[in-house]
């Protein structure tokens, strides 16, 4: 049979799914400082059964490191980012090993989160298909109380961004094996899609209470942080992500979250050292590329800027890569090259529906600002309707009032940046789109507020946004003086 065919404890709960302000940790090391990777301990079979006692080479002689498909199998199966190369290895072994025992649902689980997780790092759509197929024939194949394919396909579907399919199997999976802390973690990802902030805050809670000092997980609670609008916090978890990521895959990719958190708050050049050092980590850390283009931009060195995205997009071809290129293409006055990767962004987002992917998040955006802002309220409508996260409040707001719909606008760019409404993470693009709303609207004041505010949480967030923003703020002028009372 053809496989592949067949195929912190500390951190409690306030009892109304809210996260208590952690505490302060320390900072991120200096990308190019040493940090001390974990070594992984391991023990031979002799027959399959006799655990072999004699040293490796000498008492004082570790024993051999794991080979590549143990090392991606140990990552996937722990909720860590895997090394592409060692993905590639693992998938191959369990192809390999189901070939031969086709009735093997553990391996099968195994082999849908390789795929899942090789999905991910290269956004190649065909995975997907092969890791539903993978972790359905383990659901048939396996024990009855299957956690493993269930969180599996839980992972598939936030991939895939279907985040009401990520919950209902994540549910299933804690249903299963309520102490497996990586089903909660999914979940997590799941309920944010969702827009479900008390369920983010539960299932985080039990997470940290079930694997504290894990990076995997400090990476994870840096991601809820940050959406919370903690950004010392978010920086401190992530810091201690990567001062403790066991293998160069994973501590590349907590490199790389660092370096998104530190742009988001406009440090361009520290943004640029983290993603470099992802970069020298695992040269595969693609998301770091796209990262440096995006901060080689706004240090205004634009050729290499345009050279990181075209690199990052050969490689993994995420659509919103190819939205950012397109955007900084058109600042620069280069409307045809922009034209080409809109057109690149719409062929991607077909291919990975085609696959089983939701991209009508990426394509309203696209739709609102480079295309037809009728049909991208369309799209988003239904997208809100179905998982009504922050992202697709903000996005849906600014489609309406690229439409000429300003009144209802102003009700979503509220919901994805009012803090009592969920929008608490500290995002100048949404406070950008919420301050023109009410400039049009008339409303100067707020308007006026919120375009500063933009600026001031990153003054280099998009390269066609921040310019429209100073517009505004010159057309608005400063306040009126009001005059000594009567």
């Amino acid at each position: 049979m053809d496989a592949r065919n067949t195929m912190d404890a500390a951190h409690r709960n306030t009892g109304d799914g809210r996260l208590p302000r952690p505490g302060r940790g320390g900072r991120l090391p200096r990308p190019g400082r040493p940090v001390l990777i974990a070594s992984v301990a391991g023990a031979a079979l002799l027959g399959g059964a006799l655990v072999l006692l004699v040293p490796w080479g000498g008492a004082d002689a570790p024993p051999p490191a794991p080979g590549p498909a143990a090392m991606a199998r140990g990552a996937v199966t722990a909720g860590a980012p895997a090394a592409l190369p060692d993905l590639a290895a693992l998938i191959g072994d369990r192809e390999s090993h189901l070939r031969a025992h086709p009735l093997d649902g553990a391996s099968w689980a195994v082999l849908g989160a390789a795929y899942v997780e090789q999905g991910r790092r290269t956004a190649d759509g065909t995975n997907w298909p092969r890791a539903e197929k993978a972790l359905r024939t383990s659901l048939k194949t396996g024990p009855e109380r299957n956690p493993q394919a269930l969180e599996g396909l839980a992972a598939l579907a936030v991939a895939r961004r279907d985040f009401p399919a990520a919950k209902k199997w994540g549910e299933s999976a804690v249903k299963a094996a309520p102490k497996r802390w990586t089903a909660h973690a999914v979940l997590v990802e799941a309920y944010t899609g969702l827009g479900d902030g008390k369920g983010v805050g539960r299932a985080l809670d039990k997470v940290l209470e079930l694997r504290p000092g894990d990076p995997a997980v400090a990476a994870l609670a840096a991601a809820v942080y940050r959406d919370r609008g903690w950004r010392e916090d978010a920086a401190a978890r992530i810091s201690d992500a990567a001062a403790a990521a066991g293998a160069p895959a994973e501590r590349a990719a907590y490199l790389e979250q660092a370096g998104r958190l530190a742009f988001e708050r406009g440090d361009r050049e520290e943004a640029l050292r983290f993603f470099q050092e992802a970069l020298r980590t695992d040269p595969d850390q693609r998301a770091a590329q796209a990262g440096q283009g995006r901060a080689l931009a706004a240090l205004g060195r634009t050729t290499e800027a345009l050279s990181a995205y075209q690199a990052a997009l050969a490689k993994q071809p995420i659509p919103e890569y190819a939205l950012e290129l397109g955007e900084l293409y058109e600042s620069l006055g280069l409307g045809q090259a922009a034209r080409v990767e809109y057109d690149l962004l719409r062929e991607r987002a077909r291919g990975a529906e085609a696959a089983g992917a939701d991209e009508q998040l990426v394509l309203g955006l696209l739709d609102a600002d480079h295309g037809d802002p009728a049909a991208a309220v369309e799209r988003l409508r239904v997208e809100w309707g179905r998982q009504p996260g922050t992202a697709v409040a903000d996005a849906l707001g600014w489609a309406l009032h690229r439409s000429g719909a300003d009144e209802e606008a102003l009700e979503f760019a509220t919901i994805a940046t009012d803090g009592d409404k969920g929008g608490g993470v500290r995002s100048a693009p949404y406070v950008f789109h919420r301050g023109v709303i009410e400039k049009e609207l008339g409303r100067s004041g707020p308007a006026r507020r919120h375009l500063r505010e933009a600026l001031t949480i990153n003054p280099y967030f998009s390269p066609l946004g921040v310019p429209e923003a100073k517009r505004a703020l010159t057309e608005l002028g400063e306040p009126p003086v009001e005059g000594p009372p009567d």
